[in-house]
């Protein structure tokens, strides 16, 4: 009796280490994908999967491989509010503590597709904290839809839609109101793979990570460089 085949496609460590310690270990045949250039058309349909999993995955996917085969892709927003890029760090911007991961299946229209289901994510600490506990509650999410197969169900309300911040959205803002909005700054933007929050001043550049907020002051690892010119 064949097994039922499912691919995961993720760039994201801490996605990539969930998969390998647990994901690839639940019922059925588990293919895993890590670059852009291997998700083919010609590949979805040699594996024929019954889910094409996408926990973290920065790139369009074509609408051949979404008519292929059922894509579900998991966004850190109670959906509609928060559809767009960067949503943890547009949250903790916005003052949130805590959001939803939402499974939605995936359509040509950003994270505007049905939900087959939600799941609470605290925005306590760091990003890649953040990110790590999500990896935990993600991986959740798959074995259930994986073993339901529940049907989506459409968006409801009105859409909020989040930017994608850009690189130069890391320097910390002149105008910036009090300590708490330093750390809120700072831990949003310290996960691999992120540009961290940082100065610039005169030939150096002061990147920072890891921050403490005490009562009056903040304390953080900094790193600084040669400024490129």
């Amino acid at each position: 009796m064949s097994k039922t085949s499912y691919i995961v496609a993720t760039i994201r460590p801490w996605n990539i280490k969930m998969f390998k310690e647990v994901i690839r270990h639940y019922p059925g045949r588990w293919v895993f994908v890590d670059k852009v250039d291997d998700l083919t058309l010609d590949f979805v349909q040699k594996v024929k999967p019954r889910y094409i999993f996408f926990p973290h995955w920065s790139f369009i996917v074509p609408k051949e491989i979404l008519d292929a085969a059922e894509c579900v892709c998991f966004h850190e927003t109670d959906l509609p509010y928060g559809r767009g890029g960067s949503p943890i760090q547009n949250l903790i911007q916005r003052g949130h503590i805590e959001t939803m991961i939402s499974a939605i299946r995936m359509t040509q229209k950003l994270d505007a597709g049905p939900v087959y289901m939600k799941r609470h994510l605290s925005l306590a600490g760091f990003a890649e904290e953040i990110f790590l506990r999500s990896s935990v509650i993600i991986a959740e999410m798959i074995k259930e839809i994986a073993r339901k197969e529940p049907v989506p169900i459409k968006q409801k309300g009105r859409p909020v839609v989040f930017k994608r911040r850009k690189p130069s959205q890391s320097r910390i803002p002149v105008k910036i109101k009090n300590l708490k909005n330093v750390f809120d700054h700072i831990r949003m933007l310290d996960a691999s793979g992120y540009p961290k929050a940082f100065l610039e001043y005169g030939g150096v550049r002061m990147e920072f990570s890891r921050p403490a907020l005490r009562t009056d002051s903040i304390e953080a690892d900094v790193r600084i460089t040669s400024r490129k010119r």
